[in-house]
C-alpha cells in the first residue's frame, strides 16, 4: 500500500453521524485534505448483525480505498465494535483508528455518581463495548442507556425539542436519577443532539450540571498522532484543506445536509 501526505483522510460512518468527528478533525488538522463517505442508504447499523456490519464497513472501506486515502476514521461506534480489528489485520500499513464511547474519560472525572452511556442496541452488545466496562468500570456506576431509532432523528433533520422530548422521557428519563452525574453519548450521531439532550434535562429533571461526554475529540487526536508517527501529515503553510463528501442514499439532499451538519455551531 502506497501512501502520500498530498493523499485526503478518509472518513467512514452508517450516515451522517460521523461528521461529529470529522468536524474536530478539521480543527485539528485544518491543512489537510479530508473524505467522507456516509452510507445513508443503510442507516442503522446499530440494529443489524455483526456480520451484516462488516459486509457493510469493509464495502465502505474499499471504496475509500479505491479513491486513495492515506489514513481511516471509523467514526461509527456499532462499525468500530463490529470490524475495526479486522481491518487492522487487513491493513496493516494504513493509519486507522476506530471510535468507542467516552467511558474512560468519563470515569477519570467521576466524583461517583451515576454514568449513564446512551448507544445503539448493538454497540451495547459488543464485546468491544463489555470489555470497556470491565477495563475501567469497576467500582462505579455505569449504566447502559439503549437507544434504539435516536439516529433516525439526525438522518432525518429532525431536531424539534418537542418530538426529541417524547423519545427522550421515554428511554433516557427512566435512568436519569438525582444522582447522575455525566452522560456518555456512545454514538456519533449524538453529539448533534447535545443541545436537545441538555434542554431536556433542563425542563424534565431539573439538571443542568450533568456533564455530556463524547468521544469526538480523542479519537481526531489519535487519527493525527498515527498520520505523523508514519510522517504522513503535511505541512502547515497556512493553506486551508478542502472536505468532500460522499453518501451512498439516492437522496440527492443527503450530501448538502451533510455539509450544513458540518458547519453546524
Amino acid at each position: 500500500m502506497i501512501l502520500d501526505k498530498s493523499m485526503p483522510i478518509g472518513f467512514m460512518d452508517s450516515g451522517l453521524g460521523g461528521i461529529s468527528v470529522l468536524k474536530e478533525a478539521v480543527k485539528l488538522m485544518p491543512e489537510e485534505n479530508f473524505l467522507y463517505y456516509g452510507d445513508s442508504a443503510n442507516v442503522p447499523y446499530g440494529n443489524k448483525k455483526r456480520e451484516e456490519i462488516k459486509r457493510l464497513t469493509f464495502h465502505v472501506v474499499d471504496i475509500l480505498l479505491a479513491q486513495g486515502i492515506k489514513g481511516l476514521a471509523i467514526a461509527c461506534n456499532t462499525a468500530t465494535s463490529a470490524a475495526v480489528k479486522d481491518l487492522r489485520i487487513m491493513y496493516p500499513d494504513l493509519p486507522l483508528v476506530g471510535i468507542e464511547p467516552a467511558i474512560k474519560p468519563a470515569i477519570e472525572q467521576s466524583r461517583g455518581g451515576r454514568i449513564l452511556v446512551m448507544a445503539t442496541p448493538m454497540t451495547i452488545r459488543q464485546e468491544k463495548f463489555r470489555h470497556l466496562l470491565e477495563q475501567y468500570g469497576e467500582g462505579h456506576e455505569v449504566v447502559s442507556v439503549p437507544c434504539d431509532g435516536l439516529v433516525g432523528f439526525v438522518e432525518s433533520f429532525m431536531f424539534d425539542q418537542d418530538l426529541l422530548d417524547v423519545y427522550f422521557r421515554k428511554n433516557l428519563g427512566p435512568f436519569v436519577t438525582d444522582n447522575t452525574e455525566s452522560i456518555v453519548l456512545g454514538c456519533t450521531h449524538y453529539p448533534f443532539l447535545k443541545e436537545n439532550i441538555r434542554q431536556y434535562l433542563k425542563t424534565e429533571h431539573g439538571r443542568e450540571d450533568i456533564a455530556l461526554l463524547d468521544g469526538s475529540y480523542g479519537t481526531a487526536r489519535e487519527l493525527r498522532r498515527r498520520l505523523a508517527e508514519k510522517d504522513l501529515l503535511k505541512s502547515n503553510t497556512g493553506w486551508e484543506g478542502h472536505v468532500e463528501i460522499l453518501n451512498s442514499s439516492s437522496d440527492t439532499e443527503m450530501v448538502e445536509k451533510s455539509y450544513e451538519l458540518l458547519n453546524r455551531p
